[in-house]
């Protein structure tokens, strides 16, 4: 198994080598990040590092390593992991040359524990098992990234001085966990990617996967009231630039009503937000005025009292996710119930 391992492992190192070959880009010194990748918000880069491999995904479920590696049914993986769904973003840097694995990533534990991050499980050197860095790509799939991504080889051979450290940090919308591993290490796919330090990092955004296109139903929105105060409903929809609400609004308003008819003790604020496109002033504005359109819808088609409604607008004061996107813009555009 060893020599399979092995021979799989140097077909790799020579395909990528052989295109590495054929162009004297590939060589070339890094000196950016790679195009359209960015810091994820809650995690810092070390210094001088440039970003090398880049991916998101909306909704995924990924396996967080909490044990050294073993070998099982012939294969390297992780002796324990925790299965996590959520919000992924996955990252790999090269750290500036001359630094140790050491010290880069004992400037992540540092920078995560000072941001609120528990400790979860870390590892150094042979503490870590055997060919620590193999269950990260070649016995799992999930992990690559695309094929023209430097990624995908960053730990492909010469992997020397690997250490890891895995953290969650608890706050009110969900959990998150990182995963960093940082090693010394030779890379086929570019040799100025190599003979220096990357790291890996594996962020995992939790809970309730987002929700779009579909009607919240009023169970569900109590049980996200109670636990987290607030409901973001995607359901309601107005006409670009106005205020009146459309016909498709109606199955999620029906349950807003059936959840105020079933909790008569509860009062909410109903928020309205938008993205950031266009003047402030005008966008609180017409958010202002959409949440007043669902208040007196809940009013008047269903009979919820005025006075446990009360309506306000933050335009684009209170995004949930960055706004550089069409999909970010999409996610921000929202009414929310907030618990009074």
């Amino acid at each position: 198994m060893q020599l399979a391992i092995f021979l799989v492992r140097l077909a790799g190192i020579i395909a990528v080598s052989l295109s590495a070959m054929s162009g004297s880009a590939a060589a070339q010194p890094i000196t950016r990040d790679l195009a359209g990748a960015r810091d994820h918000p809650l995690v810092p880069r070390y210094e001088g590092s440039f970003i090398i491999g880049y991916k998101t995904d909306r909704f995924a479920e990924v396996d967080i390593p909490l044990g050294p590696v073993v070998l099982i049914d012939g294969n390297r993986r992780f002796e324990r992991v925790d299965g996590i769904e959520g919000m992924r973003t996955r990252l790999l840097y090269v750290a500036p040359l001359e630094r140790t694995s050491l010290e880069v990533l004992r400037n992540y534990k540092e920078a995560l524990l000072a941001a609120g991050f528990k400790p979860l499980y870390e590892c150094n050197r042979e503490a870590c098992g055997d060919s620590f860095e193999v269950p990260f790509y070649f016995n799992n799939p999930s992990r690559t990234l695309t094929a023209d991504q430097v990624m995908q080889f960053a730990f492909s051979h010469g992997v020397v001085d690997p250490r890891l450290f895995v953290g969650k940090l608890d706050r009110p919308g969900g959990s998150v966990h990182v995963v960093v591993f940082a090693a010394f290490q030779e890379n086929s796919a570019n040799p100025a990617a190599g003979k220096r330090v990357a790291v890996f990092l594996d962020i995992v955004e939790s809970g309730i996967m987002e929700r779009r296109m579909i009607t919240v139903q009023a169970p569900e929105m109590a049980a996200n009231l109670s636990r987290d105060g607030k409901q973001a409903i995607y359901g309601i929809y107005f006409d670009f630039d106005k205020a009146d609400l459309k016909p498709e609004s109606k199955p999620q308003l029906e349950e807003m009503g059936r959840l105020m008819k079933a909790n008569p003790g509860l009062r909410v604020y109903i928020v309205g937000h938008t993205d950031n496109q266009g003047a402030l002033d005008y966008n609180v504005g017409l958010s202002q005025r959409r949440a007043e359109a669902v208040a007196r819808a809940l009013a008047g088609q269903y009979g919820i009292p005025a006075a446990r409604m009360s309506a306000r607008g933050l335009g684009p004061l209170a995004p949930v996710t960055s706004n550089a996107t069409e999909e970010g813009r999409a996610k921000n555009r929202r009414v929310e119930l907030v618990q009074q």
